[in-house]
């Protein structure tokens, strides 16, 4: 049931990161604080098609 999904950086739009998550509990977006390389800092990662 679990899904992988993508993690883009809100400022750059860079996709950084991957990651899994169980769409039957948590139906809406996945947002984390994560380090941007592009961006050399940390910025809130939001989830993507």
């Amino acid at each position: 049931m679990r899904d992988i999904v993508t993690l883009a950086c809100t400022e750059c739009k860079q996709r950084n990161y991957t990651t899994t998550k169980n769409k039957k509990n948590t139906p809406d977006k996945l947002e984390f604080s994560k380090y941007c390389r592009f961006c050399r800092k940390h910025t809130p990662h939001r989830e993507t098609k």
